[in-house]
């Protein structure tokens, strides 16, 4: 630049660009100081937010996957702790069978009340198979890893089968058949009044709906108060429907008893007085594994169309379903297997665990022909040699269970959470490698940029004082 031009102060654009440029960058380094990070938009590091990203996700699959391993895990223990009070059971049941053999100085009131308590026992290895529960999941009874699916979305959108249907536990797979014996209806209310056109004027009026207030003017029309009617149906739950020359229909959305339309009209241009309605509830025979259940809509606050039986199974029929010519349908397959544990953060990683039946007619089965923990008695020396027997065959049985439940806690899952754990830990060093910002790094660029944005401004005083020099040519 000649120092002789006064209209383009080239020096001083220069500084000006350079101020700009560090003014930037110390924005940039305040914003990285005051977020912790070092990555705060896509355009700081777009290949280091693609990979921030990517380990947050699997991050949080981690953690999940944690929490998955430590709920079965307590699964797992709440089976194991149930297994432990029936081997207690079975060896005090073993006890009683060694003394009842010993027929040589028991009295038969002895004999009696040696039979009385194995009964006791033998009916609380079944109460306790049948009563273990990890929430709603039943662990003992053989209905562990039930799963339900629908084969049928004609004539349902939804089931829920658990593991104890008609009062017994589920341990085979089945189909699911359905017979609709009532379908469910919408409450509907017809109004007395009937109109002639869409635009017949209606007239001043005010009326109700499930306790909603309308009004209409000297100018409302037949089209206006089903506008208003049908706009408030989020509020109502009533739609409203009018043929030419009738009167208007009111219609719950809902299906049910739970659903309901009370109309009442003041100044009576629609209907005179008051009207109300209710829906019925769908009412239908659920058959599985040969079991047949009344299942009943409108229970625990749901609509009509949302069946379930005592022991909170649950199908949803759709509204083709809703028809007594529903006869015999199959709709579902319940499927008794293994209980799938999600443990891994990826797709694939899972782990699965077979728990058996424990109740006293699934236990000792296999040691005398005919006879298991149910019906073993002490009647006689003979009946108690074929008790022990039994009951020593069910103690095998509990405990091979309870060693592979053992060996599942200790050996899968436990060595499992502690890998998920290094994992998070050097993912999550990983991650803050990526976008964390090192402070005492930052600072020092802070400060060097502080040091430049005050030397540039200087410089640009400087610069723009350059051009005064040539007033010294004036004179």
């Amino acid at each position: 630049m000649s120092i002789f031009n006064i209209n383009t102060n080239t020096t001083a654009l220069n500084a000006l660009y350079n101020i700009n440029n560090t003014g930037n960058q110390l924005s940039q380094s305040i914003q990285r100081l005051s977020t912790g990070l070092k990555i705060n938009s896509a355009a700081d590091n777009p290949s280091g937010l693609i990979i921030a990203n990517e380990f947050q996700a699997q991050l949080g699959g981690i953690q999940q996957a944690i929490s998955n391993s430590q709920d079965a895990l307590n699964y797992s223990k709440t089976a194991d702790g149930a297994m432990g009070q029936i081997t207690g059971l079975l060896n005090s049941a073993y006890s009683l069978a060694v003394a009842a053999s010993n027929s040589g100085t028991l009295s038969s009131q002895q004999v009696q009340a040696d039979n009385s308590q194995l009964q006791s026992i033998v009916n609380s290895v079944t109460t306790i198979a049948k009563n273990t529960q990890y929430g709603q999941k039943h662990l003992l009874d053989g209905s562990a890893g039930v799963t339900s699916s629908v084969t049928n979305s004609t004539d349902i959108s939804s089931i829920s089968i658990g593991g104890t249907f008609g009062g017994a536990a589920l341990t085979t797979n089945s189909a699911v058949t359905l017979t609709v014996t009532t379908a469910a209806t919408q409450a509907t209310a017809t109004l007395s009044v009937s109109l002639a056109t869409l635009g017949t004027a209606v007239g001043a009026d005010q009326f109700t709906l499930n306790g909603q207030t309308f009004t209409t003017n000297a100018n409302s029309t037949v089209q206006d108060v089903l506008n208003q009617i049908n706009n408030a149906s989020s509020q109502t739950g009533v739609l409203a429907s009018y043929t030419t020359g009738g009167p208007i229909v009111l219609k719950s959305i809902n299906y049910g008893s739970n659903s309901s339309v009370n109309f009442a009209d003041s100044g009576g241009k629609l209907n005179s007085g008051a009207s109300t309605a209710s829906g019925t509830n769908a009412v239908a025979q659920v058959t599985i594994s040969g079991t047949t259940v009344t299942f009943t809509g409108g229970q625990n606050g749901n609509n009509g169309l949302t069946l379930s039986d005592s022991a909170g199974n649950q199908l949803v029929l759709s509204e083709a379903g809703n028809s007594t010519s529903v006869t015999g349908a199959s709709v579902g397959q319940v499927t008794v297997g293994t209980s799938q544990f999600q443990i891994g953060a990826n797709y694939g990683q899972t782990t699965n665990l077979s728990l058996g039946n424990f109740q006293a007619s699934a236990l000792g089965g296999s040691a005398v022909s005919g006879f298991n923990l149910s019906n073993i008695d002490l009647s006689s020396a003979s009946d108690a040699g074929t008790a022990m027997q039994v009951i020593q065959a069910a103690l095998t049985q509990v405990s091979n269970a309870q060693g592979s439940l053992g060996s599942f806690e200790a050996n899968v899952l436990n060595p499992n959470i502690a890998q998920l754990g290094v994992a998070q830990q050097n993912l999550t060093a990983s991650l803050s490698n990526v976008q964390d910002t090192n402070v005492a790094q930052e600072m020092t660029n802070f400060t060097r940029l502080q040091i430049l944005q005050q030397a540039g401004v200087s410089v640009l005083a400087q610069a723009n004082a350059l051009p005064q020099a040539v007033l010294k040519l004036i004179p």
